[in-house]
């Protein structure tokens, strides 16, 4: 600074008067200072000088590459010749008046001295460091003391409050003159931020040690960085070791804008996208405004390709001046803020709007109006489809294709027949031939968005053959209208998990399974049934369920309830297969309290039947109970897959410095009695594993469900470290992004191929490992076997098909279109069809699953939002119990189910009570019941959808009117 002054004076001792070129070289020389302090948007509406055309470049410049590009640009425009007069005073004057003093101070030549000025780098550097902490601050308060202190402008208020709160407020701060920094540590102690006020360097009563460091230390680099983790010290005391230690050695990276500071702790905000050479490659059609499929390993950034891809698109679109609109669809409620808050949020928020809509959000506004108001949104595909749908019914808040201009499908391989992502597709490919006829018709054509399919592996769908294999991924690429399908040898940059399968000795000894597969064989005698396969197996589950549906439609209760006591006892066979025979035991104790409690009502005032089969069942398990609780506890009786589990656990985080892994489990129940058996050992208490567990959300078992928020807060819990063990079903395969899992077990899981390729990629660090452990029959060793050769064959398919000349590739990808729009034609029409032939409501009976018992005919039932069918006469409401729900739902828009529904007569579950707009009204689930259409009895419908009937609406007006009128009688009475 001193040299530069004394370049300035020599240059006013040389002119006779304030020339252009001495203010011009007066700017080139504090051209770095003027960059960071300059604060574009207000400066340039105090400067008439420039023309609005050039305003608006310069502004279009801040929106998409940040404010210190624009300010290069602004003061090129600021020098460039010819000057008016008085261009000069005009500049510095508009520094002043939009709150860039120290711009100003330095155009005046009121400069600060070289130690200060060094000391409010430093100064300015440590806040950006910091910047992850300090934004969780109270930013509306904090912003109006630093607007009443003068840091900052009405203007700056404004702008923190319209764009990203303290991420804002932070970069406009730092370039206030240089006492901004003490006013700032006292308008934090002031506003009651004592964490934040100690960190960046308030004194602390409490902790001498951090008494003023920050304030009275000279801050030299090293130093910033040496206090910015002893702060982190003082924050999280336990945080030591070599990483701190190689932290305090490596030099701090700036981003390329300059703006903000990376250091180990990862800033909210980050640096302009920078895409490696290969995923350049795979991106570059994308760019250019074509359909692909982009075919990536898992961890191999396909996600922040395609926040390049969607960055590069929107700006192309706002440069030709049209608007655009980004829809990201994913499959499954967690990567809908895993997208959000750790890809597309980070790199697009200070340009674009973003959101994120799941059906688990909270928000008080319709899709649509969401859509109309972001650039970005990423959401559950199901959410999309539907307000398409609603569009095409001509329904109000619709969306339509047209709508978007590019639609990023992640996990693209689901986008086959009956899956929600093909439904979408449909549509497009629909639209897409009706334009070519428009087109050759010379009419206008309807606009459709560009398409780009993520996945990491396509499959090959029911291929033994590779002709096989290539045609289905070919069908992918015809869903999704993609023109290439683009993959890439990644080289250096692959990480291939090491692979182990780890096989299982049959127990030697198995008394407890013995004693349920004598339990198992009586029931068999009782009900005259004779099996053909192994209990135990997948094959005896088929059997007992086709013997279940066949006594259901025959009305042979004895049989019937027989079958429903062989699943559970089945089921209990393979959990001591899976987990500890405990488990199992506890398994089996709970199913036959629950079905005990079905022959009790709540109050007790009323007899459930119970029939002498039932009574043989249950004193059947009460006479084997004691025996199944003394074998359970005899540990050398568990079975191998468990003791193999375990080595496999104690080897990974005995080997390594900093273990984090994922178990993949079949069901629901071996993910929680895992996780419980893995807290409940001392020996992996001594090792510090830490276990939580994570299962679907849906309730299509007996096991409570887990919630979308419960969800979330597990995973939030791993991708920290405060759980680093998760047991899993298969919810977590796809898309989980953990950077530091580095192995992962499937535990007696196996299905295809695309899963197998899913769970290796759960482990993305380095030297990562995958370990399969194989569970009496569950074959999983040879499945594995045959997805590895199954993958095999999909890479060469993939490599066939690349080869393709476009024109060949073009043919069939058509052919293939107008072979699914046809065959979708034909599946409406026989639909229409199915829909003339519904039948009468009238002619629909329907009776109790386990007792046979009549309940209604179908002119009793009624549908709610297109839905919920439910019952609501007070006949029906005679014939069933009310029993306490323990997987309570929470409140869905306007109704709550908070109760089962129970036959009076066996106690058999029909529904749930639903509360709809404060009117109980009981619901029904049509599993529960045997249906007869006139003479055909139906014994096997899971959906009410697979019955060809048409239930009148329900009315809610006419029900609450109903309410209110014999409400009025009885207060007469």
């Amino acid at each position: 600074c001193s040299d530069k002054k004394m370049k300035v004076k020599v240059f006013l001792v040389m002119a006779s008067s304030e020339s252009d070129k001495v203010q011009e070289r007066l700017i080139e020389d504090f051209t770095p200072r003027l960059r960071e302090y300059i604060r574009v948007e207000p400066v340039l509406r105090y400067i008439d000088f420039i023309d609005n055309e050039q305003k608006e470049l310069i502004m279009q410049k801040a929106r998409t590459e940040g404010n210190l590009r624009a300010a290069d640009l602004l003061i090129s425009a600021v020098v460039k010749e010819p000057h008016p007069p008085g261009w000069f005073t005009v500049f510095v004057a508009a520094l002043n008046q939009a709150g860039c003093k120290h711009a100003a101070d330095y155009m005046q030549l009121n400069l600060p001295s070289p130690e200060v000025e060094a000391e409010n780098d430093s100064r300015v550097r440590l806040v950006q460091l910091l910047s992850p902490s300090l934004v969780d601050m109270k930013t509306d308060q904090v912003c109006a003391h630093c607007v009443s202190e003068g840091l900052l402008t009405a203007d700056d208020d404004e702008n923190v409050s319209r764009l990203n709160g303290a991420s804002e407020l932070l970069r406009r701060i730092v370039r206030g003159q240089p006492s901004w920094y003490s006013t700032f540590l006292k308008i934090l102690r002031e506003t009651e931020h004592k964490h934040l006020y100690e960190l960046t360097g308030g004194s602390s009563d409490c902790e001498e040690q951090g008494d003023s460091l920050l304030l009275h230390t000279p801050m030299t680099p090293n130093t910033i960085r040496q206090c910015f983790f002893f702060f982190l010290a003082l924050k999280s005391p336990g945080w030591v070791g070599k990483d701190c230690a190689k932290s305090l050695s490596e030099p701090l990276l700036c981003i390329a804008d300059g703006s903000d500071l990376v250091a180990e702790a990862k800033s909210p905000e980050k640096a302009d996208i920078v895409l490696r050479d290969y995923q350049m490659d795979v991106a570059r059609p994308a760019l250019e405004g074509k359909n692909i499929i982009i075919c990536l390993p898992t961890g191999s950034g396909k996600t922040r390709v395609a926040v390049y891809i969607t960055k590069k698109h929107l700006d192309g679109r706002r440069a030709e001046g049209k608007p655009g609109k980004v829809v990201v669809l994913v499959n499954k409620i967690p990567l809908v803020e895993q997208h959000y808050s750790s890809e597309f949020l980070p790199f697009l928020k200070h340009t674009y709007k973003v959101e994120r809509v799941s059906g688990d959000s909270q928000l008080k506004i319709s899709f649509a109006e969401i859509v109309a108001k972001n650039d970005i949104i990423i959401c559950t595909a199901q959410i999309l489809e539907n307000y398409l749908e609603r569009s095409n019914t001509g329904e109000d808040e619709g969306i339509n294709l047209s709508d978007l201009t590019l639609i990023v499908i992640d996990e693209c391989h689901h986008t086959q027949k009956g899956e929600v992502y093909n439904h979408i597709m449909m549509r497009y490919l629909k639209q897409k031939y009706k334009n070519i006829k428009l087109k050759k018709e010379q009419k206008k054509t309807v606009p459709l968005p560009q398409i780009l399919g993520l996945t990491a592996s396509p499959g090959v769908g029911k291929a033994t053959k590779m002709k096989q294999a290539e045609e289905h991924i070919l069908h992918i690429c015809a869903n999704l209208d993609a023109s290439k399908i683009m993959t890439k040898s990644l080289g250096e940059f692959k990480k291939e998990p090491r692979k182990t399968i780890v096989n299982v000795e049959d127990r030697k000894e198995d008394p407890f399974g013995d004693v349920i597969k004598k339990i198992m064989l009586a029931i068999h005698a009782h009900a005259g049934l004779s099996p053909t396969c192994d209990l135990g197996s997948q094959n005896y589950e088929q059997w007992v369920g086709q013997n279940e549906r066949k006594a259901a439609k025959d009305e042979d209760q004895k049989v019937r309830v027989c079958t429903v006591h062989l699943l559970l006892y089945n089921e209990g066979l393979n959990l001591s297969n899976t987990i500890r025979m405990s488990d199992a035991l506890s398994f089996l104790k709970k199913e036959q309290e629950e079905e005990i409690k079905k022959k009790a009502t709540p109050d007790g005032e009323h007899k459930i039947q119970i029939t002498d089969t039932e009574r043989f069942l249950f004193n059947l398990f009460k006479e084997n109970k004691a025996e199944l609780e003394r074998l359970a506890k005899i540990p050398e009786f568990e079975n191998d897959s468990l003791s193999k589990l375990r080595t496999t656990i104690l080897h990974e985080f005995s080997s390594r410095d900093k273990a984090r892994g994922i178990i993949f489990t079949r069901t629901r129940r071996s993910a929680i009695a895992l996780s419980q058996w893995i807290q409940e050992n001392p020996k992996f208490e001594d090792i510090e594993v830490k276990p939580a567990y994570v299962i679907g959300g849906g309730d299509q078992s007996n096991v409570k469900p887990m919630t979308a928020a419960e969800q979330k807060d597990v995973l939030k819990k791993f991708h920290s470290g405060d759980v680093n063990l998760l047991v899993a079903t298969t919810v977590a395969e796809e898309g989980l992004d953990i950077p530091a899992c580095n192995f992962v077990i499937r535990y007696g899981l196996s299905t295809n191929e695309i899963a197998m390729i899913q769970a290796q990629g759960r482990g993305r660090a380095e030297d990562s490992s995958y370990t399969v452990v194989d569970v009496k029959n569950s074959g999983v060793a040879e499945k594995e076997c045959v997805n590895e050769y199954r993958e095999n064959m999909m890479n060469k398919a993939i490599a066939k098909i690349k080869v393709l000349n476009q024109a060949e590739y073009d043919k069939r990808i058509t052919d293939l279109q107008l072979q699914a729009i046809v065959e979708k034609k034909v599946r409406t029409e026989r639909q229409k069809q199915k829909v003339i032939k519904k039948a009468n409501p009238s002619d629909v009976k329907f009776s109790c699953r386990h007792c046979s018992k009549h309940v209604c005919t179908g002119d009793d039932i009624q549908i709610i939002e297109s839905m919920h069918r439910v019952n609501v006469t007070s006949q029906f409401c005679e014939l069933f119990i009310q029993r306490e729900n323990p997987t309570f739902q929470e409140r869905l828009l306007d109704y709550e189910t908070n109760s089962f529904i129970a036959c009076k007569q066996c106690g058999q579950t029909w529904g749930s009570m639903m509360v709809y707009r404060g009117i109980d009204c009981p619901c029904l689930d049509v599993k529960n019941f045997v249906v007869r259409i006139g003479e055909e009895k139906i014994s096997k419908c899971n959906k009410w959808s697979e019955l060809p009937v048409r239930f009148s609406t329900f009315d809610y007006t006419e029900h609450a009117s109903q309410m209110a009128q014999s409400s009025d009688e009885e207060e007469m009475e």
